[in-house]
């Protein structure tokens, strides 16, 4: 397991878990350094006094804030770790709330929280147990890094997660972003919901979710190494500009389809309901479209009053 990242406590209530956070994620990104290209000398980045022109050691350095531009307020260690804030060395539940409820704009990095020792064993395993019967997540407080952030809780195959999460004012307001009014028919809206049918899957697993660019990376890197030809990029195919939207989702449900290895048949494919049918059997699913809005339109808007 990866070292630990802070310990601390889990507080709800009067109970207390003791814990440990450990990373939940590995990067396996392919990372380079930068280097003199004349002779290959390794090009660093050192850290320098502007005053006295010199490099610094890290024990000469601290933390400090620019009240102008002449005066800074030494900050220290000390300093940050005695700030009157019960989430300095815990992390408090403030609420509990459905998983739906919350923007997942909001999620940023996850965390395992490991229970510190025999004595966590109880209130961790409680906790697990009353979060995955609730069905429900806990929204915590906690102090890192010289700040308060925004958490959620959650249970992942028995483990506590802990999810940093942005504050409501972090989140821009996408408004002004929207695309110009304009209509889209029942038709095309059915033609989108096969497309989506086709591309459905049960789990977020297989080669289509592999990284597929450090995997380009690693054989670049492999055939400079042993001095081969560099790999060849593929061809991209000709994708002619489609002025029909219906036409364009049709044709990508049928190569959804093909792909699979179903039938892609013009009469399961391009053959359209009569208008009058589609009229009278689409009601209640407009009305079950529009409550499914509502909802994310709900949904969307609670975690920035939150």
């Amino acid at each position: 397991m990866p070292r630990t990242i802070w310990s601390g406590a889990i507080s709800f209530g009067l109970v207390t878990v003791p814990i440990n956070v450990v990373g939940a994620t590995e990067d396996h990104s392919i990372h380079f350094h930068q280097y003199h290209l004349p002779d290959q000398g390794r090009v660093r980045y050192r850290k320098v006094c502007e005053l006295e022109d010199r490099e610094v050691s890290q024990d000469e350095i601290g933390k400090g804030y620019e009240l102008t531009a002449t005066q800074v307020i030494p900050i220290t260690d000390e300093d940050l770790s005695n700030l009157p804030l019960p989430t300095a060395k815990a992390i408090e539940i403030d609420a509990f709330v459905p998983l739906e409820s919350v923007d997942p704009i909001r999620i940023a990095d996850g965390y395992y929280l490991q229970p510190a020792g025999q004595v966590a064993a109880k209130p961790y395993k409680l906790l697990v147990k009353a979060l995955s019967r609730s069905s429900k997540v806990a929204v915590a407080k906690y102090a890192w890094s010289g700040r308060e952030r925004l958490g959620l809780l959650r249970v992942r195959d028995d483990v506590l997660v802990l999810h940093a999460m942005r504050w409501p004012d972090e989140i821009r307001d996408p408004t002004e972003l929207l695309p110009p009014p304009t209509d889209v028919s029942e038709a095309e809206i059915d033609s989108a919901l096969a497309l989506m049918d086709t591309m459905t899957v049960d789990e977020l697993e297989g080669p289509a979710f592999q990284d597929r660019y450090t995997e380009a990376i690693a054989q670049l890197i492999e055939a400079k190494r042993e001095d081969k030809p560099l790999p060849e990029a593929p061809e991209p195919e000709e994708s002619p500009a489609v002025l029909d939207l219906m036409a364009a989702l049709q044709e990508s449900v049928s190569k959804a389809k093909a792909s699979r290895g179903e039938s892609t048949s013009p009469a399961e494919v391009h053959e359209l309901p009569h208008p009058k049918k589609t009229a009278a059997k689409k009601q209640p699913a407009k009305k079950t479209a529009a409550k499914n809005t509502a909802t994310k339109k709900t949904a969307g808007r609670r975690p920035r009053s939150a």
